[in-house]
């Protein structure tokens, strides 16, 4: 028996597409533009046209109503659509949850293996946390928490998302917010493809689509990104601003866990201002008296 639609995957792929279908011109791929266009970009027969399908099969596609559509069909509209590999990805489980049956409700609790909390434990001079679904917050070590303070975040809002929206200081803390706001979305859309039916998900995007109109609007712009490597540019209220790269790591037999880390060249502004946090995270340090200290080679003046 084949299986029907899930409830609402229709909707999922059938905005991408159209978000998609919008950003290609019909010109760029020499098709006449004859008389008034109700929309921008590629109508449904042109970019069925160009991928070799029929204007029906790709109609049941972006509607949700094609089960078990073939690579070779996904690859040639994600080829129109010049679509990255990302989105491409992205494109492939719209497709596959699009046609699955219903989901359990729930999914199990996100855990730590003892390993891992260990290993950030030893990263004493790195900056290090684990990004888990949903861009929730799953551990860290005493540096990164020195840096991001996660351990002053409600317990029932660790969530990276969450906090970047709704959280005032957020504005202050990423120097170039609006980069940070629009890759936030992107990965989240991302995780939602990787995983459909997610009620935890569903209820924060909910959140967030009503009590933020910034992330209402990215969210409908239907863009997916990876997080892998980058730049984080941060202003930190006791050292200033520091300038991080980051790395992601996808920890093995966690593919949903997310091993982070931020670095500074030895002796940059940066990461002398690291090696400050880093000494303040040893018990019993006093961040207060340590910032107002003179350099070591003034103290016997």
């Amino acid at each position: 028996m084949t299986a029907s639609p899930a409830p609402g995957r229709e909707t999922d792929i059938g905005a991408f597409l159209r978000a998609r279908r919008a950003g290609v011109r019909p010109e760029e791929f020499g098709l006449p533009v004859l008389g008034r266009r109700r929309v921008p970009g590629l109508r449904r027969e042109e970019l069925a046209q160009l991928a070799g399908v029929s204007p029906d099969y790709y109609v049941r596609l972006e509607q949700g109503r094609s089960h078990h559509v073939s690579e070779s069909v996904l690859d040639a509209v994600a080829r129109v659509l010049r679509l990255d590999g990302t989105e491409r990805e992205h494109l492939i489980n719209l497709a596959r949850s699009a046609g699955a049956r219903s989901r359990p409700a729930g999914a199990p609790r996100q855990r730590i293996r003892p390993g891992v909390r260990v290993l950030l434990d030893m990263m004493q001079t790195v900056p290090a946390f684990v990004l888990g679904r949903r861009l929730d917050v799953l551990a860290w070590n005493p540096l990164g928490d020195a840096v991001n303070g996660f351990s002053t975040w409600p317990a029932g809002q660790r969530n990276v998302v969450w906090r970047t929206f709704l959280d005032p200081r957020a504005r202050t803390f990423y120097r170039q917010w609006n980069t940070v706001a629009a890759e936030t979305v992107a990965f989240l859309r991302l995780d939602s493809g990787r995983h459909p039916g997610d009620p935890q998900l569903t209820a924060l995007v909910g959140e967030l689509c009503v009590t933020s109109p910034e992330f209402a609007r990215l969210w409908a712009a239907q863009q997916v990104k990876d997080k892998t490597s980058g730049a984080k540019l941060l202003h930190h209220s006791l050292v200033g601003d520091l300038d991080l790269a980051f790395e992601t790591l996808t920890l093995p037999g966690e593919p949903d866990q997310m091993l982070v880390t931020y670095t500074a060249p030895p002796g940059s502004p940066t990461g002398e201002r690291l090696q400050l946090l880093a000494n303040w995270t040893v018990p019993g340090a006093d961040p207060v008296r340590t910032a107002v200290s003179p350099p070591a080679g003034e103290r016997d003046r």
